[in-house]
């Protein structure tokens, strides 16, 4: 059976199991642009779980004020084209799309223009173009939680704090592999200017897509022996980067990976080999006891109802972000609704409102199950990302855990670049930066 038709077949179980898609009561249309086929599929298939779980979750509960959640994906094999394809397709069917998840940061750039025409948020948790945090530009992006400005910050710290001090990283020598794809030399600008600042050297080693091959760039890692290693890699190229630094006998507990190159599906097969590796977590890593997942295994699971093929992939990396990236949605909608109309179907522009306004408190994220798994985080006008916390996970043979403090971001240097790049973009794109009304609105 071809691609296309798995797919559209899921769509339609999906669909079949929230039920009718009739008028028979207030539903808000939310796309879902998965990627379950293609070679990135093992990351992608938990991810669009977790979505749909949550979405469910959601809808078990009464819906946001008893308006339901109608939910559809559409496959992108995690392709640019696929990406663009999908949101045309979706955008305006059934009342019309308010906020759709690329869940790649080629599509991200690609819709980036189209959002603001079509009046749809673009949300990128913890992925997509760094310099759409800044809300006065990019009125139309939110990318929540943490970019990946953040990520490669709070690696490089942990880094120092392991060394005994930042400083003590002078002269060191740190190897950047990345995929090289626009959600790679995302890692670049932030890795630069801390070795600028701080006087280590960099070598910086692309790999190519989907990164299966990597034995000349894992040559030069053994040539070069550099003191540390950050991968910012995704799907294939993770397991196969882990082998291969096997195979060369790089220290895996030297090696940090970016959040999207620190799930199970990545260091699963590897296992004891893999023992040792770390990561950046996004707010969450795995957590089988977070109250949002004991909920959904009671009731959505126990009722037959989950999406995924098997009630343990509930609770690990990628399930808990896609929930995750359901969950800030549906409370922006909910914010929205507080403003323009409990229990009404909100439109795009009262949704991007309700995101650029969330207060997600301590108490409010307990209240929905999402205790220790994500941090408070709140959204400005100014501020399109809301947090800048991070932790460090360790892969310990078996299962993920994490092993750092909280850290945050150093805001002194990642809200300049920031500020710098949006402006560049602003320029380029002829955008006046929003001030006053605009920001009122």
């Amino acid at each position: 059976m071809k691609q296309w038709k798995i797919a559209a077949i899921a769509a339609a179980t999906v669909l079949a199991t929230l039920g009718s898609t009739g008028a028979m009561a207030a539903e808000q249309y939310m796309p879902v642009l998965s990627y379950r086929t293609g070679p990135y599929a093992p990351n992608g298939v938990p991810i669009a779980d977790g979505i749909v779980d949550y979405m469910k979750l959601v809808n078990e509960r009464g819906g946001i004020n008893g308006v339901k959640l109608l939910i559809e994906e559409c496959e992108t094999a995690y392709d640019t084209a696929r990406s663009v394809e999908c949101y045309e397709r979706t955008k305006a069917k059934n009342g019309g799309a308010v906020a759709i998840q690329p869940w790649s940061t080629g599509p991200t750039f690609a819709l980036t223009e189209k959002a603001p025409i079509d009046k749809i948020s673009l949300v990128t948790l913890g992925y997509g173009r760094s310099e759409s945090a800044d809300g006065s530009v990019f009125k139309w992006n939110f990318q929540l939680a943490g970019n990946y400005w953040v990520g490669a910050d709070v690696i490089i710290q942990a880094i120092g704090k392991r060394e005994g001090g930042m400083y003590k990283l002078k002269g060191k020598k740190i190897a950047l592999i990345y995929h090289d794809s626009p959600y790679g030399k995302e890692s670049i600008p932030m890795v630069r200017e801390r070795a600028k600042m701080l006087g280590f050297s960099v070598m910086e080693l692309p790999v190519a897509h989907p990164g299966v091959e990597q034995k000349a760039t894992w040559l030069q890692i053994r040539k070069e022996r550099p003191d540390y290693v950050i991968m910012w890699g995704f799907g294939v190229m993770n397991s196969t980067a882990l082998k291969e630094a096997q195979a060369t006998g790089y220290p895996r507990d030297k090696m940090y990976g970016s959040w999207w190159a620190g799930a199970e599906p990545d260091t699963r097969d590897a296992g004891e080999a893999a023992k040792g590796y770390n990561a950046v977590a996004l707010q969450n890593s795995a957590d089988k006891n977070a109250a949002v997942v004991k909920e959904t295994l009671s009731n959505i699971y126990a009722q037959g109802k989950g999406t995924a093929s098997t009630k343990d992939e509930v609770g690990s990396v990628l399930w808990l972000r896609g929930a995750m990236s359901s969950m800030v949605v549906v409370e922006g909608i909910r914010r929205a609704q507080e403003r323009f109309g409990k229990g009404k179907v909100m439109n795009g522009e009262q949704v991007r409102w309700g995101l650029e306004n969330l207060n997600l408190t301590a108490e409010r994220i307990k209240e929905i199950g999402f205790e220790n798994v994500i941090r408070p985080l709140a959204t400005n006008c100014q501020d399109h990302m809301g947090s800048y916390w991070a932790r460090i996970e360790t892969w310990d043979g078996k299962e993920w855990k994490i092993s750092s403090d909280w850290m945050q971001g150093d805001e002194q240097i990642i809200k300049p670049m920031i500020k710098a790049a949006a402006a560049k973009y602003a320029q380029e794109q002829k955008i006046t930066p929003r001030t006053g009304t605009d920001c009122d609105s």
